[in-house]
Protein backbone atom coordinates (compact mmCIF):
# COMPACT_ATOMS: atom_id res chain seq x y z
CA UNK A 1 0.00 0.00 0.00
CA UNK A 2 1.14 3.55 -0.61
CA UNK A 3 2.11 5.33 2.61
CA UNK A 4 2.78 8.90 3.72
CA UNK A 5 4.61 10.11 6.82
CA UNK A 6 3.11 12.97 8.82
CA UNK A 7 4.12 14.58 12.08
CA UNK A 8 2.76 12.39 14.86
CA UNK A 9 0.20 14.98 16.00
CA UNK A 10 -1.09 15.48 12.45
CA UNK A 11 -1.33 11.71 11.93
CA UNK A 12 -3.32 11.52 15.17
CA UNK A 13 -5.68 14.23 13.86
CA UNK A 14 -6.24 12.15 10.71
CA UNK A 15 -7.04 9.13 12.88
CA UNK A 16 -9.52 11.18 14.90
CA UNK A 17 -11.19 12.44 11.71
CA UNK A 18 -10.26 16.04 12.52
CA UNK A 19 -7.81 16.43 9.61
CA UNK A 20 -9.36 15.80 6.20
CA UNK A 21 -6.94 17.84 4.09
CA UNK A 22 -3.18 17.36 3.88
CA UNK A 23 -1.25 20.27 2.39
CA UNK A 24 1.85 19.44 0.37
CA UNK A 25 4.25 21.36 -1.84
CA UNK A 26 4.02 18.59 -4.43
CA UNK A 27 1.12 16.94 -6.23
CA UNK A 28 0.38 13.27 -6.74
CA UNK A 29 -1.64 11.52 -9.38
CA UNK A 30 -2.22 8.72 -6.90
CA UNK A 31 -5.81 8.42 -5.70
CA UNK A 32 -6.89 5.59 -3.43
CA UNK A 33 -5.97 3.99 -0.13
CA UNK A 34 -3.12 5.62 1.77
CA UNK A 35 -1.47 4.41 4.96
CA UNK A 36 -0.77 7.30 7.34
CA UNK A 37 2.43 6.87 9.36
CA UNK A 38 3.52 9.05 12.26
CA UNK A 39 7.10 10.27 12.13
CA UNK A 40 9.48 9.33 14.94
CA UNK A 41 9.38 12.83 16.43
CA UNK A 42 8.18 12.39 20.02
CA UNK A 43 5.10 14.53 20.60
CA UNK A 44 3.11 13.96 23.80
CA UNK A 45 -0.07 11.89 23.51
CA UNK A 46 0.79 10.49 20.07
CA UNK A 47 2.26 7.24 18.75
CA UNK A 48 5.53 8.21 17.06
CA UNK A 49 7.15 5.93 14.51
CA UNK A 50 4.03 3.87 13.76
CA UNK A 51 1.48 3.39 11.00
CA UNK A 52 -1.86 4.24 12.61
CA UNK A 53 -4.65 4.65 10.04
CA UNK A 54 -5.68 4.09 6.41
CA UNK A 55 -7.54 6.80 4.52
CA UNK A 56 -8.50 7.36 0.91
CA UNK A 57 -6.97 10.15 -1.16
CA UNK A 58 -10.15 11.35 -2.84
CA UNK A 59 -8.75 14.28 -4.80
CA UNK A 60 -5.73 16.57 -5.09
CA UNK A 61 -6.35 20.25 -5.83
CA UNK A 62 -3.79 22.85 -6.79
CA UNK A 63 -4.15 25.88 -4.52
CA UNK A 64 -1.43 28.12 -5.81
CA UNK A 65 2.25 28.17 -6.54
CA UNK A 66 3.66 24.93 -5.10
CA UNK A 67 0.69 24.34 -2.81
CA UNK A 68 -1.60 21.31 -3.11
CA UNK A 69 -4.51 20.12 -0.98
CA UNK A 70 -4.92 16.37 -0.72
CA UNK A 71 -8.55 15.56 0.15
CA UNK A 72 -8.74 12.63 2.62
CA UNK A 73 -11.79 10.56 3.56
CA UNK A 74 -12.87 7.00 4.40
CA UNK A 75 -10.90 6.68 7.67
CA UNK A 76 -10.19 3.06 8.61
CA UNK A 77 -8.63 2.13 11.91
CA UNK A 78 -5.78 -0.36 12.03
CA UNK A 79 -3.65 -1.95 14.70
CA UNK A 80 -0.59 0.34 14.91
CA UNK A 81 2.73 -1.14 13.82
CA UNK A 82 6.26 0.31 13.62
CA UNK A 83 7.23 1.98 10.36
CA UNK A 84 10.35 3.92 9.48
CA UNK A 85 9.04 7.08 7.84
CA UNK A 86 10.28 8.34 4.53
CA UNK A 87 9.83 11.39 2.39
CA UNK A 88 7.21 11.44 -0.35
CA UNK A 89 5.02 8.40 -1.00
CA UNK A 90 6.50 5.01 -0.19
CA UNK A 91 5.27 1.41 -0.14
CA UNK A 92 4.41 -0.72 2.89
CA UNK A 93 3.61 -4.43 2.68
CA UNK A 94 -0.18 -4.93 2.81
CA UNK A 95 0.22 -7.99 5.04
CA UNK A 96 1.26 -5.71 7.94
CA UNK A 97 -2.10 -3.89 7.92
CA UNK A 98 -4.77 -5.30 10.26
CA UNK A 99 -8.09 -3.47 9.95
CA UNK A 100 -10.73 -3.04 12.62
CA UNK A 101 -13.91 -2.54 10.59
CA UNK A 102 -16.06 -2.15 13.71
CA UNK A 103 -14.15 1.08 14.47
CA UNK A 104 -14.45 3.06 11.24
CA UNK A 105 -16.12 6.17 9.84
CA UNK A 106 -19.14 4.43 8.37
CA UNK A 107 -20.09 2.07 11.21
CA UNK A 108 -20.41 4.83 13.83
CA UNK A 109 -18.86 2.76 16.62
CA UNK A 110 -20.08 3.03 20.17
CA UNK A 111 -18.02 4.96 22.69
CA UNK A 112 -17.37 1.68 24.52
CA UNK A 113 -15.99 0.03 21.36
CA UNK A 114 -13.72 2.99 20.63
CA UNK A 115 -12.50 3.05 24.23
CA UNK A 116 -11.80 -0.70 24.24
CA UNK A 117 -9.84 -0.42 20.98
CA UNK A 118 -7.88 2.58 22.25
CA UNK A 119 -7.03 0.93 25.55
CA UNK A 120 -5.84 -2.25 23.83
CA UNK A 121 -3.92 -0.85 20.85
CA UNK A 122 -3.24 2.88 21.19
CA UNK A 123 -2.71 3.80 24.84
CA UNK A 124 0.14 1.31 25.42
CA UNK A 125 2.12 2.91 22.54
CA UNK A 126 1.52 6.56 23.41
CA UNK A 127 4.47 8.80 24.17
Amino acid sequence: MKALSLRADYAWDVLAGDKTVEYRSWPTKYLGDLLICATAQKIPETIPGHAIVVVRVKDVKKLGDRQYAWQLDNVRVIEPFPVKGRQRLFNVDDSLIKYHPEIDDENHPSDAAVEAFANKYLVPLMY
